[in-house]
This record gives C-alpha cells, structure tokens and sequence, in this order.
C-alpha cells in the first residue's frame, strides 16, 4: 500500500481532512527547500506537492511562473529535486512527497529513467499536468510498479467522458481543480465544487483534494466541507515571497499551521 493511501485511509479513520500545500523546489531559496517541507509537514501537512520549475507552467498563475522562474534562474533541474526529496527522506518517512510538473523534463529525462529515479529518492506520487490520462497508461503503469501513485486533474469543464478515464488511471487522490483558470485565481465558487465531487465519486473511490484559489483557514474549510483534502500553492508561495527577515521554513510553518488546526477543529471525529 502506497504512503499517499495509506494517509489517507488514516484521514478517514480520524473523520479528518487533508492538507496539501505545494512549494516550488528550489524557491525562494535552493538551500532552503528541505527545511521548507520539514516545516511543511511538522505544520501538518498530510502531503506535499513538491514543483518541478519549468519554463513554460501553462497551468499556473503568475506567482507560480515566478517561483519556477527564481528556481530555473538559480539551476533548479529535475535532479536537484529528487535530491531534496532524498534528504528530506533521511528525516521524515511518514509524510508522501508529490512531484508536479509538467511533461518535458521528463521525457528528457526517459520516462523509466525518471520512475527508476523517482522511487529511489522516496517519491510518492507524480502529477503531470499536460499528461491526459489516455497518453499516459504505460507512464501511470510504470509508477504504480514502481509503489507510486499516478496524479491526474480534472476540471469543472471536465466531461464525464474524462472523469471516467481519470477515475481508471488515477490513484492516491484525484486533483479537482476548483475553477476555470490558472493558480492563483480567486473567485472561488465552493457551492459548485460541491456540487461537481459528488458526480467525480461516482466513478471513483480516490480520494478527491480541491484547490486553486483556496488562500486562508476560511476557505480552506468551506472547501473541505465536501473534499477529502484541500490544496494550497499560490498563496503559500506569496507568503514565501513576502516574508521579510523570516526565514522560508518558519514562513512557510507559520502559514500552514493555523489552517491546519482550523480543519481540525472543524472536522475531527
């Protein structure tokens, strides 16, 4: 059984929600990114996206374009993040790191290049976002024989054409994203997230997290009032970037921290 599900089946003993933030690797600071996701998961995240930079985030707002911009700017590349999944390994084994990115530096790399590299550094699961999941069977195949899970998003324009070929492939959890869009949105609309996951669970037992343009503990929990975690990118990094003489960890722990206690309270068995 793979970390991720095993975190979740944990979650749901617990009547609790998840939380997910996503940081770029190598940003704000290559030197501190381990202790940002140490921070991250001492804060309580449940998983951690961990970005790959990559030059053209087609998917991904403006703050996410610069943070992959700063960590390319400074020789982030696909190798230098699975270093730090490795030493973030030699201090947490409990806590699922996700690699997000985009398809290039992986075929690159060679898909069984990188499934092989992967898995040696402790990753737990791989969410490609311009991957579909009817292009991508022998590289979800590859990582579930490798004990990874396969990531795939899906959208409010998804059709339930697409949920039923995601709902086939995925493992782990399934990524929804909230709103049409790029990250970083902010008209988030939490009565049509919950109105969209119940058509995504039938076809699916994967756990379903929410993001784009969840910010605060607020919106965090009227989220997860209908998902089975919640995810947070944009506004972490935000943070990142304005944190003055505050270190990246203690930013970044500071951030998460009062979300996590706000789930809690709200929904704990």
């Amino acid at each position: 059984m793979s970390r991720i599900k095993q975190t979740f089946e944990r979650l749901a003993k617990q009547g609790r929600k998840g939380l997910i933030p996503f940081v770029t690797g190598g940003d704000p600071e290559p030197t501190h990114t381990v202790e940002v996701l140490l921070a991250l998961a001492k804060a309580g995240a449940d998983v951690i996206e961990l970005g790959v930079p990559f030059s053209d985030p087609m998917a991904d707002g403006p703050v996410i374009q610069r943070s992959s911009e700063r960590a390319l700017s400074k020789g982030i590349s696909t190798k230098v993040i699975l270093d730090y999944v490795r030493e973030f390994r030699k201090s947490n084994q409990d806590t699922p790191i996700v690699l997000m990115g985009y398809a290039n530096p992986i075929e690159r790399m060679g898909e069984g290049a990188f499934v092989a590299a992967a898995h040696d550094a402790g990753v737990d699961g791989v969410l490609v976002v311009d991957y579909p999941p009817e292009e991508s069977l022998s590289f979800a195949d590859l990582l579930r024989k490798s004990g990874m899970d396969p990531i795939f998003l899906l959208a409010p324009t998804s059709s339930d054409e697409r949920i039923k070929k995601v709902a086939q492939t995925a493992s782990g959890y399934v990524y929804y994203v909230s709103l049409k869009g790029v990250t970083g949105a902010q008209h988030l609309n939490t009565t049509e997230v919950s109105s969209k996951l119940p058509v995504i669970r039938q076809h699916t037992q994967v756990p379903v997290g929410v993001g784009f343009g969840i910010r605060d503990a607020e919106s965090a929990c009227r989220v997860a009032s209908s998902a089975d975690a919640v995810v947070i990118g944009s506004a972490l990094i935000q943070a990142l970037e304005a944190r003055g003489e505050q270190s990246p960890a203690d930013t970044a722990y500071a951030f998460l921290h009062p979300i996590r206690l706000a789930l809690d309270d709200a929904y704990s068995a």
